[in-house]
């Protein structure tokens, strides 16, 4: 156990032993080093189990909406959960009185696909010391430059710092450079609209519309998706291209001002589809037009949500 493993257990179990949570909810080991579980700790005695290191690629805020608005929830956050379950408080999916937060400062997430797709499936054992990523097989021990492995969404993170924890556990990480997400948002605008539609068509086309991006996505808590309808039916909802279309173009546009680039959607999607390059584009629309970001506060409500009587755009008809 990791010396932050064993802060946080500590922390914890104070909280579970003292009743201040009915549940925490953070990870536990699994079968495969790859993939630690999301867990749900009612009891001190249940963490003999609990891990945390950067191969934890669930968004916990995820689960918030999933309890009823009384429960009391502990969670620990990095700084993209701090900010969907200040969102979350926002659209009034929890109250905030009622929810625990154990910051950790964020190193940046691994990317499991980068992960097998260099090293293989045969790996019994991942570990990390501090800037290297030393992946074990029965036989041998291989490192690997950590930087080389983080997620995408995690390179060009602005923000990695928990922002309204009740407990922040380890040293704050500097904000990151936040022309880098721009850049990428900027080169795929600078696209005729031939190249975009291609580069849409190639990830969109290679969905198999299983929605594990919409159930890692804190942001997707609807009781029923707009692709579930029967009456009315709002869009194919067959492995056809233009079902595929239509659900990543929908999905992106619900994500507008209220997505804060956590990538759970791309880590989650077992074909590897890049989606946030839409996401990413909503998010600077909202930087530039309305100067909002998501999540940065419990009590801003995003640009499509709010409406004021003195509104100077009226919309009269």
């Amino acid at each position: 156990m990791t010396d932050l493993e064993s802060k946080l257990t500590a922390e914890i179990a104070n909280l579970l032993d003292d009743k201040k949570v009915d549940v925490f909810i953070a990870f536990k080991k699994a079968e495969s080093p790859l993939h630690p579980q999301p867990a749900f700790f009612t009891e001190s005695n249940q963490l003999g189990d609990f891990v945390y290191n950067s191969l934890c690629q669930n968004n916990l805020a995820a689960f918030i909406p999933r309890y009823p608005l009384s429960a009391r929830i502990g969670m620990v956050v990095r700084g993209c959960e701090n900010r969907a379950v200040n969102h979350l408080v926002v659209e009034k999916q929890h109250a905030r009185e009622n929810i625990f937060m154990i910051g950790v400062p964020c190193e940046g997430l691994v990317d499991w696909h980068k992960l097998v797709n260099r090293f293989g499936e045969e790996m019994i054992a991942v570990d990390e010391a501090k800037d290297e990523i030393m992946i074990s097989y029965r036989d041998r021990q291989i490192r690997a430059p950590r930087q080389e492995l983080l997620h995408d969404s995690c390179l060009r993170c602005v923000h990695p710092n928990p922002l309204s924890a009740d407990v922040t556990i380890g040293e704050l990480k500097p904000e990151g450079d936040p022309t880098l997400a721009r850049t990428e948002v900027a080169a795929f605008s600078a696209l005729d609209n031939a190249a975009r539609h291609a580069w849409f068509r190639k990830e969109a086309e290679r969905c198999i519309r299983c929605y594990a991006c919409r159930e890692a996505c804190p942001m997707c808590y609807c009781t029923e998706c707009f692709v579930d309808h029967g009456v009315p039916r709002w869009t194919e909802s067959t492995v056809s291209p233009a079902g595929m279309r239509a659900w990543h173009i929908v999905r992106a546009f619900h994500q507008a001002g209220r997505c804060v680039s956590c990538g759970a959607c791309e880590r989650a999607c077992p074909m590897d589809i890049k989606m946030t390059y839409l996401t990413e584009k909503l998010n600077e629309d909202m930087r530039t037009k309305y100067q909002f970001e998501c999540g940065m506060d419990d009590k801003t409500q995003p640009p499509f949500a709010a409406f004021n009587l003195d509104d100077k755009n009226r919309f009269e008809l």
